[in-house]
């Protein structure tokens, strides 16, 4: 059976919306090694359809080369969370509608544990619905004071911190499991 590990980038006020703003805090080499173990032992990929879109041309291009996570992003299976079972031509994609028990079928015939990035309403429902085993927030030291976030209003999602990681650029990478 696999886990599920979701990976946000995040400011510090929760907003996950577009995260262009990340631009202004350079990658470091701990932070690439930090994004490569949340996908090490992944073998499939959960995605809502906005996501699924944004990625499917950002990545599809892209080569072994350019990035060491095209591979893992081009050939690992992608359960897209979708109405629309059209257009899904990115690797090997299936649409998938969203119930707790699809999900856990998924994670219980996944060879490997379940990578998720951005997502934010999949991840919102997953969270709810407690399938989240790993949560992993590389948070950004700035607060953005609006936008799309994280935790809804109203929301209340209990989780234990599992580990904190500093770089030296100001980026903490959170990972928070189940309470």
């Amino acid at each position: 059976m696999g886990r599920i590990r979701v990976h946000e980038f995040m400011s510090l006020d929760g907003v996950v919306e577009t995260p262009s703003w990340t631009a202004a805090y350079p990658w470091t080499e701990p932070m690439m090694a930090a994004v490569g173990s949340i996908t090490a032992g992944c073998s499939d990929i959960l995605l809502g359809r906005t996501t699924y879109e944004m990625f499917a041309p950002a990545w599809s291009t892209r080569t072994a080369e350019e990035d060491p996570g095209a591979p893992f992003f081009n050939g690992s299976p992608k359960h897209v969370v979708t109405s629309r079972p059209d257009g899904l031509g990115w690797g090997p994609s299936t649409a998938v509608e969203y119930s707790a028990d699809a999900v856990q079928r998924i994670k219980d015939e996944a060879a490997g544990d379940l990578y998720v990035s951005g997502s934010v309403q999949l991840v919102r429902a997953l969270l709810a619905d407690r399938l989240v085993d790993e949560l992993h927030l590389l948070t950004y030291p700035l607060a953005l004071g609006e936008g799309l976030r994280l935790f809804a209003d109203g929301a209340r999602v209990e989780l234990s911190l599992q580990r904190a990681t500093p770089f030296e650029n100001g980026v903490a990478h959170l990972v928070y499991g189940p309470a």
